[in-house]
């Protein structure tokens, strides 16, 4: 990625984002939505408690797996509501989306605090390679210098993360919920009574439900499922929009527009792709303005497609198998010296 430079023309470019937020602005589309989120959250809650009805109903049987299946559809919907929230698209007050954001990350096992402050870092310098926690994996390396670096196992999973990256999602799900847990041990949070309250309710909620309605293998089955599914929905709704794009190395210097433009990767799709994705497939519109409410982020998209192409700034836009492609296909190129090197 080529560096921008002071002057004349970094000025220029910083009145090119004010003249779209206008754009933006004048299409209401930065307002609160709070009739959509009401339904969402009524879908969200008719979902879950149907879900932990029929887990109940069904009681000790095989049938759970499909039990658990879809539980690990519902979390991850809350697991957007939550995100939503913490970029403030629900309400206008930090404290009403605090709230939701808290009550959403509890249901799933999440620390809110560590995941907005790792989430607002990423949003600062997306794919900046010493700066944006979300390419600074001890699993994956997403940039040669991060492959050379690996040691022992850690460089032998580069070498093949292309085929490994989907099994290793698998235990996303156990790493949110062990990350948070270390966030409030180490007081790393602001909220450490409120945080670590919710987060033992849910992990005792949680195992007391499973292995009191289950058998210990089924329940461990249960979990397994539940969880890892949980892990790999959300790994691959985030994953898309960025792995495999530009990186910022230190020293670059690019302008906030081109900054999250450059380094973002948009989904097609229709209303169900928005729906499976929470949003997250309009990443360059979310990314220039991060507090839109989600439903607006489709209306916002020609807009913002159409603002880049005048301003002749790249715009990367493909399907969700296309996105998926592109990831594994720059996971195995950066894996490939490593390959190289073991054959010599």
């Amino acid at each position: 990625m080529t560096s921008t430079d002071p002057g004349p023309a970094a000025t220029r470019r910083g009145t090119e984002f004010a003249d779209l937020t206008r754009v933006i602005k004048q299409h209401g589309l930065l307002d609160r939505r709070r009739r959509s989120y009401a339904a969402k959250f009524a879908v969200n809650a008719i979902l879950l408690v149907g879900g932990w009805t029929a887990f109940f109903v069904l009681g000790s049987s095989w049938w759970q797996v499909a039990t658990a299946v879809f539980l690990a559809l519902v979390h991850t919907q809350l697991a957007f509501i939550g995100h939503d929230a913490g970029h403030k698209q629900i309400f206008a007050s930090r404290r009403g989306n605090d709230i939701v954001g808290h009550v959403h990350a509890g249901l799933v096992g999440m620390s809110y605090g560590w995941w907005i402050g790792k989430h607002n870092r990423h949003h600062a310098n997306p794919n900046h390679e010493d700066e944006d926690p979300d390419i600074q994996i001890s699993v994956l390396a997403f940039t040669s210098d991060q492959a050379a670096a690996k040691r022992g196992v850690l460089r032998w999973l580069t070498r093949y993360q292309a085929a490994l990256f989907f099994p290793l999602l698998l235990a996303e799900g156990v790493a949110l919920h062990v990350s948070g847990v270390k966030a409030v041990l180490r007081r790393e949070v602001k909220a450490v009574r409120l945080e670590g309250a919710l987060l033992a309710a849910h992990v005792v909620g949680y195992l007391a439900a499973v292995f009191w309605v289950l058998s210990p293998v089924q329940a461990l089955v249960f979990i397994a499922v539940h969880q890892g599914l949980w892990g790999v929905y959300m790994g691959c709704s985030f994953a898309p929009n960025h792995k495999g794009m530009p990186t910022v190395s230190a020293g670059q210097r690019l302008d906030f527009l081109r900054k999250q433009v450059l380094t973002s990767r948009n989904v097609r799709g229709g209303r169900v792709v928005d729906f499976l994705l929470g949003g997250l497939n309009y990443q360059i519109e979310h990314h220039l303005f991060p507090n839109m409410p989600r439903v607006n982020l489709r209306r916002a998209q020609p807009l913002v497609q159409q603002f880049c192409a005048h301003n002749g700034i790249p715009y990367s836009q493909t399907s969700a198998l296309g996105s998926y492609r592109q990831v594994l296909s720059h996971l195995h190129a950066i894996g490939a010296p490593l390959r190289q090197a073991k054959g010599h």
